[in-house]
């Protein structure tokens, strides 16, 4: 199981907002985002922090990506990529 922070920096994009200004209002070091770039997990305290400074919810920042490699893709995974049990 993953977590892509992918949806964050992209809003950050979208914000035309850097990451340090986005440490600044958040509290969150610069260290925690290089870690959140790489797809390392943070505490949920965290994540708060950046959506309070965002006004967004979690939804918004981040999202679980399966990973097939560990077991972890569930059925709805198999059936969209076409190997669930109606695959033909």
């Amino acid at each position: 199981m993953a977590t892509s922070y992918n949806k964050l920096w992209k809003l950050l994009i979208d914000r035309n907002m850097l990451k340090g200004e986005l440490s600044r209002r958040s509290g969150v070091s610069k260290a925690t985002l290089a870690k959140m770039r790489s797809g390392s997990s943070v505490s949920v305290h965290l994540l708060d922090n950046i959506c309070r400074a965002l006004g967004c919810d979690y939804g918004d920042i981040m999202e679980h990506v399966p990973d097939k490699r560990d077991g972890t893709a569930t059925a709805a995974d198999e059936e969209n990529e076409g190997n669930g049990p109606n695959a033909m």
